[in-house]
């Protein structure tokens, strides 16, 4: 139905019309294949029929197109100072029906307009059908999982690292993690690295699909992310690794079940 060798180049030859020697928007090229990829993974656990897979394989492909758009209009990945990326990669892909550039079957194009739409919003909208759920879920967390990932090897210069290493951690957000609940950073004003970081461990209790669990403990992404920092204040020390261990158990047996 979907011809996903040709959905790939034509994103790249999307892509590549911006200025990808910007490491920002090559990261983002780089993300949108893995997320492609971690979405088909998800999709084919859950045994979904082939169609179904194709059509979740795209959403993983297309979910970050506008965010080439974005840095280059604003110079920012953050939608708060800019505009909503969701919301502007439906746009994208609606002009001109875009959208018929990867698929030309209309059957799912609602689903992954909904799809894209709703991967960055805190919460998926209310009202969609069981089948326009399941498509945002697995891209929410393939999303989620590679951002996981890039924690471990791309985000974090050495001034961050050296800032985490000094702060003290928020106990309001850390009472947030252990009611295991995602965290709206629009709920606190206190700013820093060691805060972002507590807010993309909390994605961990967004994860809808035992198959992403999976993927968060065979790559061990959790504790290769912990072993990043060495905490200097003994109490923030303490209450990292207390994180840690919780966050280890949490998945654990999310496995279990």
């Amino acid at each position: 139905m979907i011809d996903l060798d040709k959905a790939e180049k034509e994103f790249i030859k999307y892509s590549e019309k911006f200025n990808l020697e910007e490491s920002h928007l090559k990261r983002k090229q780089l993300h949108s294949l893995r997320v492609r990829d971690l979405s088909r993974e998800i999709a084919q656990k859950m045994n979904l029929n082939n169609e179904e897979i194709q059509i979740a394989t795209l959403i993983g492909l297309l979910h970050d197109i506008s965010r080439f758009e974005q840095f280059t209009q604003y110079g920012t990945f953050r939608d708060s100072q800019s505009i909503d990326h969701g919301d502007f990669g439906v746009k994208i892909l609606k002009k001109d029906d875009y959208i018929k550039t990867y698929i030309d079957n209309e059957k799912y194009t609602d689903a992954i307009y909904l799809a894209i739409k709703n991967h960055n919003k805190y919460k998926i909208e209310d009202g969609l059908n069981p089948k326009q759920e399941m498509f945002c879920k697995i891209i929410r967390d393939a999303d989620k999982l590679d951002i996981l990932y890039e924690a471990i090897d791309i985000f974090y210069k050495e001034k961050d690292i050296e800032e985490i290493n000094q702060s003290k951690v928020n106990n309001k957000i850390l009472s947030r993690i252990y009611e295991k609940k995602t965290i709206n950073r629009n709920e606190f004003t206190e700013r820093g690295k060691l805060i972002e970081v507590l807010v993309m461990l909390a994605f961990l209790f967004d994860l809808n699909y035992l198959a992403s669990f999976e993927i968060v403990y065979k790559q061990k992404y959790i504790n290769r992310i912990f072993q990043r920092f060495h905490f200097e204040n003994e109490e923030t020390k303490h209450k990292m690794q207390q994180i840690q261990e919780f966050l280890n158990q949490y998945v654990e047996e999310k496995i279990k079940g």
